[in-house]
């Protein structure tokens, strides 16, 4: 299922990218965070981060036959998959075993969810997504049975990997350290198509003597090891749905490796993106293969580079279509990789940097500068200079300005170009008896809407942490109707931000949010910080059931099922004490019944594991 997409909802696979990431089931586990509140990292707890390298590892080590500290499956809560020591590993199975990793793996705080890099994230998985249907790799089956869900993980290696069930893991060192947006796809499209060619599950059959279960006992215990940094956790790095282990096992063949390849690269051509980024992306591995990994390719370990695979890409890229510049959205994946690195480093030494060069004014393109007073604004905000910030931010609307004259100016000049020869090569530039070798000046492309809209919410980002309500209001006003999901939790953090202010006219933009938020979660009941927001902003204005009940969806869609379950009843108990909405208080009922009914199955399924 598509990331934060209505079940029920068959048009939803069109829509464009406006929600986030899906939350199945649930576990019985307690996240120590809280539900939905971990769109950026806490500054303060950043340092005790844990990597997500090692989980990653452990939840793909069904792939791999090594020896694992022993795990009681009564203990752990895990399904009763049954054996897989039949020919197939079918979907159903896969994508059980997925949810189980899931479940484990979301509550950790550096599973994160920042609305506008989801977005971005969602903008290329996407279209990638679409063309896989469209060429027929996803077949109907799949397309049912599978997840079909990346997530974001605050970590800075260069990495991605895909997980059993359609799950797929992009770090935010991805998008920090990818030349361009077609670089990043390459990447990604290379690993759906792990997926998609069930590759995960072919090389589970190859292992076929390990039960299911203790597949997924492996994994979970390994899980909670690396929770714990244990020491007796092998080390390992994971990506693309295998371990590289201290055995030396790569379970992925060269041969999947090469299809992987071949067909992601197919489907970025197909989906837009212009299929010379594979082959810049493994030059780009190449000359770090040469010089120093200093562990932050672990993509690169893991996905050896042969000559083949190298030559591959670039005879690929080369028999592809050349892609239109004005659509390559290189400014927007500047500003991208400046989000990523300030959400991915937050200590005052690195967000420093950012200031410092935001403030150089280095004579570099457009696309470059508006990424770095980008970078530098937020990490102002994040440092609370929030005259850095404003500086920065009207920077940026100078440049942005300046580049719509250069576009509007080239307008004028294509005109006169139209008009003959002679006008032709004086508006390029260039005098009538010019030398042939004399270059004509370069084009200049039209930004992408998306600039306009991330300066936008940056701008909101930074009223807010500066909790001056008549900044808020401007900056709010400014994002006009817009309906995406960035702009509706922007809008939500406003009000809730101008109510800890003391606003008096904040009440109005609280229910609004309110009324705005309830629809939302009625679209998408699994978006985990929309539930958060909409329990935030019905507090303050007395509308305790409903806070409480949004509170309890939070940690129901998260996964903590005990969170859930206590914070259902505490509104079960709230609707004896006095006057309450009738309807909110059926759903109350209606909701605890469903929760403790899943907390019994998942009950009964853990002592069905034991049985191998």
């Amino acid at each position: 299922m598509e990331p934060w997409r209505r079940v029920d909802d068959p048009t939803a696979r069109a829509a464009r990218r406006d929600a986030t990431r899906p939350i199945h089931g649930g576990v019985i586990i307690a996240t120590a965070c809280g539900p939905g509140r971990a769109a950026r990292p806490d500054r303060k707890a950043s340092h005790l981060r844990p990597k997500l390298a090692t989980l990653a590892a452990a939840a793909c080590l069904a792939l791999n036959v090594f020896i694992v500290p022993a795990a009681p499956a009564a203990q752990l809560n895990l399904p009763a998959l049954g054996e897989a020591e039949s020919d197939s590993f079918s979907l159903d199975d896969e994508r059980k075993l997925g949810d189980q990793i899931m479940r484990q793996i979301r509550p950790d705080p550096a599973v994160i969810d920042d609305p506008v890099l989801y977005d971005y994230l969602l903008s290329i998985w996407d279209r990638l997504h679409a063309a896989a249907i469209k060429r027929g790799n996803i077949s109907a089956e799949q397309e049912e049975k599978l997840a079909w869900e990346p997530f974001l993980v605050n970590d800075s290696e260069f990495n991605a990997f895909a997980l059993p069930g359609g799950f797929m893991g992009v770090n935010l060192g991805l998008i920090a350290q990818a030349g361009s947006r077609d670089e990043m796809a390459s990447v990604i499209g290379h690993e759906m198509s792990h997926i998609t060619q069930r590759h995960i599950a072919r090389s589970m059959v190859a292992n076929s003597h390990q039960s299911m279960i203790t597949m997924a006992a492996m994994l979970i215990g390994l899980i909670f090891s690396a929770r714990a940094h244990s020491s007796d956790v092998p080390a390992a790095v994971i990506t693309g749905g295998q371990a590289a282990m201290a055995t030396g096992q790569l379970t992925f063949s060269r041969q999947m490796e090469t299809e992987a390849d071949t067909f992601g690269q197919d489907l970025m051509t197909d989906a837009g993106f212009a299929p010379s980024g594979m082959a810049d992306m493994f030059g780009r591995l190449e000359d770090v293969s040469r010089l120093n990994d200093s562990n932050q390719y672990p993509w690169l370990r893991s996905h050896p580079l042969t000559i083949e695979r190298i030559a591959g890409a670039r005879l690929r890229a080369r028999q592809g279509l050349p892609q239109d510049p004005a659509q390559s959205h290189i400014t927007e994946h500047s500003l991208m990789r400046a989000r990523a690195r300030a959400l991915m480093d937050t200590s005052d030494v690195a967000l420093r940097r950012m200031q410092s060069q935001a403030r150089l004014n280095a004579p570099v393109n457009d696309a470059a500068r508006l990424g770095t007073l980008y970078g530098g604004a937020l990490a102002s905000v994040e440092l609370r200079d929030f005259v850095s910030a404003e500086t920065m931010l009207a920077s940026a609307n100078d440049v942005m300005a300046q580049h719509a004259a250069a576009v509007e100016q080239q307008a004028r000049d294509d005109a006169l170009v139209a008009a003959g020869p002679r006008q032709a090569t004086e508006t390029a530039g260039i005098p009538p008896n010019a030398p042939a070798n004399v270059t004509v000046k370069p084009r200049v492309y039209s930004l992408e809407p998306e600039v306009a809209r991330d300066f936008l919410l940056l701008r909101v980002e930074e009223a807010v942490g500066h909790r001056n309500s008549a900044e808020i209001v401007a900056a709010v006003a400014a994002l006009g109707n817009v309906r995406s999901r960035p702009e509706t939790m922007a809008r939500a953090e406003a009000a809730i931000a101008r109510a800890a202010a003391r606003d008096p006219s904040a009440g109005a933009a609280l229910q609004q949010s309110v009324e705005t938020l309830q629809t939302w979660v009625a679209l998408y009941p699994r978006d985990v910080l929309a539930w958060t927001l909409l329990s935030e902003c019905a507090e303050p204005l007395g509308q305790k059931l409903r806070a409480i009940r949004a509170e309890a969806e939070a940690h129901a869609a998260q996964g903590d099922l005990i969170g859930a379950i206590d914070r259902f009843r505490a509104g079960q108990k709230l609707t004896r004490t006095g006057r309450v909405d009738f309807v909110e208080a059926s759903i109350i009922d209606s909701r605890l019944r469903g929760l403790l009914a899943e907390r019994r199955e998942l009950l009964k399924n853990s002592r069905g594991g034991d049985r191998e």
